[in-house]
């Protein structure tokens, strides 16, 4: 029985990896939208992102205020250290969580759900009058910050139409470091407590955005609901747009899926998904092992053991990495995401390579003139090369290339690996360190080799494809 559904579910797919040339040629989304048509696309992507530049606050808090906290409220270094990494802690509760919820609340429904844990979390950190209300507040925003990272990417790549997907799903990165980066401007300028109360602005602005975007129409479809599918889609193509092709399209993947049956955690490691999965989870692994919470983290302390002016490193190391992570996104779309990524990575390589060399140096004494040099170029070449390409693609692929039928305990899991990476890069780091500074971003460039064998090898690329298209093609 189980091999008849299969082969089912295989006659109903196949027809959807086909491209109908005629069809996409027809116009520029190939849905049958004109640009004009999409300015509700725009809306809701940018309804959407406001989650990723409220992750991006919630990671940026803790370093403009780390000094101001431990003095007014008495905190011991012991202390203040759960406030800096509970915020990890909670956003990985939050990746296992938040794919089965996104599945029964809604896309829509989630990032209500998350901003009413960040919105929480903010007002306990807000009234804090010990370290108890802190963590505890830094734990809800966390929960919010992991349940966003996964939320935003998936909901923007189902409602996007594929020539546009790619550069509105990497506004996702591209929201988050400016979140960052302003976080810490802002931080420096204002009290802990105010900047915790400016936290709160991006969930406002989605709660009430919500009110006025439409809900996903994959999951509408997914979840039986079939006439506000059709209005949904309706709505984010254009009044007169013709969603015919697009919606038959959908519908008949979503048919094939419901020959299978309820997929399961375990489920997810079937030869029909396992390519999807090593993918996603591959992705994810490359992106932080290679190192960029380390150098993220420790950016200041980096540039002062090689001797360049700290404050000047890293306000030059925000600037770049917000105008890299605008230009990646821009050029997504046309570039591809396979190319990106294997640019981004070589990068990286050449980045560790110059961090490594200058170190190096420092620790013989030799060429001491040089050192700062090798560093400054070093760490500079290694931010730049992730924004364009290592931030943002994973995310933008992950959100791809699942069926919708997995996609919640798939999105969990690559969520919960990528959390997992960015703690284990950023406790490691400092013990790499006292090892052997050279030796540690000798270490970081070489999974940065295995990242680019990785991509050449595994990664498939999905630029100018339907959801559809891409799913079907990879999860045979």
């Amino acid at each position: 029985m189980a091999i008849k559904e299969q082969n089912d579910a295989q006659e109903i797919r196949e027809p959807l990896v086909r491209i109908d040339n005629n069809w996409a040629a027809g116009d520029e989304s190939g849905h049958g939208s004109t640009k004009g048509d999409q300015w509700m696309v725009y809306l809701s992507t940018f309804v959407a992102v406001c989650g990723s530049y409220e992750f991006g606050c919630g990671v940026g808090y803790s370093s403009p205020t780390q000094s101001a906290i431990r003095k007014d409220l008495n905190l011991s270094i012991a202390e203040y250290s759960m406030f800096g990494s509970i915020l990890t802690f909670g956003a990985m509760i939050g990746a296992i969580t938040i794919g089965p919820i996104t599945d029964f609340l809604g896309r829509k429904g989630a990032m209500r759900m998350s901003c009413v844990f960040c919105v929480a979390g903010w007002l306990a950190i807000y009234f804090s009058k010990g370290a108890l209300s802190l963590d505890i507040g830094r734990l809800a925003t966390g929960y919010g910050s992991g349940a966003f990272s996964y939320i935003v990417p998936v909901f923007i790549a189902e409602i996007a139409p594929k020539n546009l997907r790619g550069r509105l799903t990497a506004i996702n990165q591209l929201m988050i470091v400016t979140g960052v980066s302003v976080s810490f401007i802002i931080g420096v300028v204002v009290s802990w407590r105010a900047l915790a109360i400016i936290g709160i602005v991006p969930c406002a602005v989605i709660i009430f955005g919500l009110f006025f975007i439409p809900e996903s129409p994959r999951w509408l479809a997914k979840t039986g609901r079939q006439r506000d599918f059709e209005v949904a889609l309706q709505k984010l193509r254009g009044k007169d747009a013709d969603v015919s092709h697009e919606a038959a399209e959908i519908q008949e993947y979503i048919a094939s899926l419901d020959l299978l049956p309820q997929a399961k955690l375990l489920d997810l490691f079937q030869r029909r998904y396992l390519r999807s999965v090593i993918i996603a989870v591959g992705l994810m692994v490359c992106q932080q092992l290679g190192g960029i919470n380390g150098v993220c983290f420790y950016v200041s302390n980096i540039f002062e053991q090689a001797g360049f002016s700290p404050r000047l490193g890293t306000i030059t190391y925000a600037i770049l990495q917000v105008v890299v992570t605008g230009l990646g996104a821009a050029v997504m779309d046309k570039a591809g995401r396979k190319p990106l990524i294997l640019v981004s990575a070589s990068g990286l390589v050449l980045g560790c390579v110059l961090i490594a060399t200058s170190f190096f140096l420092k620790v013989h004494g030799l060429a001491l003139k040089a050192s700062p040099i090798f560093a400054v170029a070093g760490i500079l070449i290694f931010i730049g090369s992730f924004s364009i390409g290592m931030g943002a693609v994973p995310w933008v692929l992950m959100s791809e290339i699942f069926p919708i039928n997995i996609k919640g305990q798939a999105g969990s899991l690559t969520t919960l690996v990528n959390w997992l990476g960015a703690w284990l890069c950023s406790y490691t780091f400092n013990f790499l360190m006292s090892w052997s500074s050279y030796g540690t971003f000798i270490l970081y460039a070489v999974v940065n080799v295995l990242s680019v064998l990785f991509v050449i090898v595994i990664v498939p690329e999905t630029k100018g494809k339907t959801l559809e298209q891409i799913q079907g093609a990879i999860n045979k």
